[in-house]
């Protein structure tokens, strides 16, 4: 938090909003004016946010800090909702409060990882790895097998990259979408999405875990210094300054100074990567172009390896947690829809008491009594 009120990016994001507000509300009612309809208006406002979003990012980087994302996020809220009425402005105001607070909260976690002083796991997960790897250490393998000397930037160290950086881009991207085009499908979403941060959060906590740069002594901090690994390289910006995104891997570079280093297991970049995947994955027609989709978390774990960001035991758990989450949820679901069905039945199959001819107690004296006779 206080990284992002201190940066000037945060500044220029709201300068900018309250002048991109007053702009919205002129055009808006400029378009309105001429009876253009209100759909066609939240539609050329949404264009021109996409295309000032993607003039910052070349421009500026994408921004990481976490009030900055939430008040990006909150203009695009703001931009969809143009001609709405009020009710749906209300409920706009609270699905942002929302997700505001699901963030406030993952952060101050950090907070209490570092006053609940749980032991910092080092050798442990290494030694998963060590098991999985058959005796290697898969990330050291991987740095010494494929990573070029410094300054030089390789095919690979493109792709991991833009790979590595995506999940800064690719979940805001997918909530803000999903909640402009169908805000049922943003709940069941969100659900899953909190679940997993509730869940990551509470392992971080409990269970701080040192990511493989640290544990090959790469940490500034005297209190992170350990040597469970020979030395390791962090290239994660290589791919992107390769390409002339300098300016958003500095803005990383700086953010990762102050974010909670030992929260590592599990990775939340694996699991957001599989997260959109899962959830997308029964809607995608047709059924084959599911398949490639898999490349996606896959190709993350191996970067977060190749960049020692991460172990695979993390990648691993990263991947359980959105498995835990789905479970749950579909779990709750299928419950509550099971419950709503019951209960339509219940009244569908109810019979009428008032009726032309009486109640139905009456109908069946009538019947009776008509067969007596």
């Amino acid at each position: 938090m206080q990284f992002a009120l201190a940066t000037g990016g945060l500044w220029r994001v709201l300068w900018y909003s309250l002048a991109g507000g007053l702009a919205i509300a002129a055009v808006a009612t400029a378009m309105r004016a001429v009876k253009i309809p209100w759909t066609t208006i939240r539609l050329t406002l949404i264009g021109v946010y996409a295309t000032v979003y993607v003039w910052w990012f070349f421009a500026n980087g994408i921004i990481i800090d976490r009030i900055s994302v939430l008040w990006s996020f909150g203009i695009f809220l703001a931009v969809a909702s143009v001609g709405k009425p009020w009710r749906e402005w209300g409920r706009t105001a609270m699905d942002l409060g929302l997700f505001v607070a699901m963030w406030i909260a993952y952060d101050e976690s950090r907070g209490i990882a570092d006053g609940v002083g749980m032991p910092i796991q080092v050798e442990s997960v290494r030694n998963i790895d060590r098991f999985l790897f058959f005796g290697n250490d898969g990330v050291v393998e991987l740095q010494a097998r494929f990573l070029a000397e410094p300054g030089t930037v390789r095919w690979y160290d493109v792709i991991a990259s833009c790979v590595y950086y995506s999940h800064f881009i690719v979940p805001p991207a997918v909530l803000g979408i999903l909640w402009w085009r169908n805000r049922h499908e943003w709940v069941r979403y969100m659900r899953r999405f909190a679940t997993v941060i509730f869940i990551s959060c509470t392992m971080f906590v409990l269970l701080p875990t040192a990511p493989p740069w640290m544990a090959a002594g790469g940490s500034k901090k005297p209190q992170f210094q350990f040597d469970a690994l020979p030395p390791l390289r962090r290239p994660t910006g290589n791919g992107w300054r390769h390409i002339g995104l300098d300016g958003f891997v500095e803005a990383w570079d700086t953010g990762r100074d102050w974010a909670n280093e030992v929260a590592a297991m599990p990775s939340l970049h694996s699991a957001y990567a599989l997260f959109v995947v899962a959830f997308f994955w029964p809607k995608i027609r047709p059924v084959w172009l599911r398949y490639p989709l898999i490349a996606y978390p896959l190709i993350m774990a191996v970067a977060l390896m190749y960049f020692a960001e991460h172990y695979l035991a993390d990648a691993l758990a990263g991947w359980a947690t959105v498995g835990v989450s789905f479970l749950i949820w579909h779990v709750i679901e299928q419950r509550v829809a099971a419950r709503r069905e019951f209960e339509h039945s219940v009244v569908d199959d109810a019979e009428p008491l008032d009726t032309d001819t009486g109640n139905g107690i009456d109908d069946e004296l009538v019947a009776v009594g008509a067969d007596h006779d």
